[in-house]
Order: C-alpha cells, then sequence, then structure tokens
C-alpha cells in the first residue's frame, strides 16, 4: 500500500481497529469517511468493546470526515433504489457516491459490494 486516499466504510475502519491483517497495509494511507460513518463505527465500538474505545477512536478520528453536498445525497438515493436487491445502507450508499465523486476508492468488506466498480473489495 500507499499513502493513496480512499473513502473507508464502517466496515473496514472496524477491521483495522480489530488488527484484521488484510487492512494493516491501509493504515499508510488517507482515510476519508463521514460523519455517518464515524456514528457506525462509534455504536458498534460502544456496543462491542468500551466506550472509552469509542470516545478515543472518536477523537482521533473526526478530522477525517468530509461533508457532502445534495447532489451526492440525490445520486446516493438513486444508487440504492437501482440496487434494492442488494439492501445496502444509506451510509454506504452516500459514502460510495462520494468516493467516486472524490475521484478515490470505496474501501470495504461488505458483500454487497463484491464486484461493483469503485470498489476495493477485503476481507
Amino acid at each position: 500500500m500507499t499513502d493513496k486516499a480512499y473513502f473507508f466504510d464502517s466496515y473496514a475502519v472496524v477491521e483495522m481497529i480489530k488488527g484484521n491483517p488484510n487492512y494493516m497495509g491501509y493504515r499508510k494511507c488517507e482515510a476519508v469517511l463521514t460523519k455517518l460513518v464515524l456514528f457506525e463505527v462509534y455504536f458498534k465500538l460502544i456496543k462491542e468493546f468500551a466506550e472509552a474505545d469509542a470516545n478515543k477512536f472518536l477523537v482521533e478520528s473526526y478530522n477525517l470526515a468530509v461533508d457532502f453536498n445534495p447532489d451526492v445525497i440525490k445520486y446516493a438515493a438513486k444508487f440504492r433504489l437501482d440496487n434494492m436487491n442488494k439492501n445496502l445502507s444509506m451510509t454506504d450508499c452516500i459514502g460510495y457516491v462520494l468516493a467516486k465523486t472524490l475521484g478515490i476508492k470505496f474501501l470495504t468488506g461488505d458483500q454487497q459490494f463484491r464486484g461493483v466498480e469503485n470498489v476495493e473489495f477485503v476481507k
């Protein structure tokens, strides 16, 4: 891996926190995410680990979150509608469209994104 930028979905962030060796090479990459991803990861951390771990993550990662404009919302809704059979989350649809808008890959291990254009799928 290089210092290349990726949009990290919550799956990717959690796997990195858990120490999944398949994600260790991405530690040197620039991580881009949204506040929606921060929420999902924070929730998972307080549910499965400790609130102190979740708080530390939030403080360390908050500056990685980028905002998105109304066009991202529109295209994400259309992407979700076009892929209703995959049961994609709103957060992932926004992240995916935002990644495409920014010209970076969407990093995930979610099965629903396997084989999708502009996705770096890592289990």
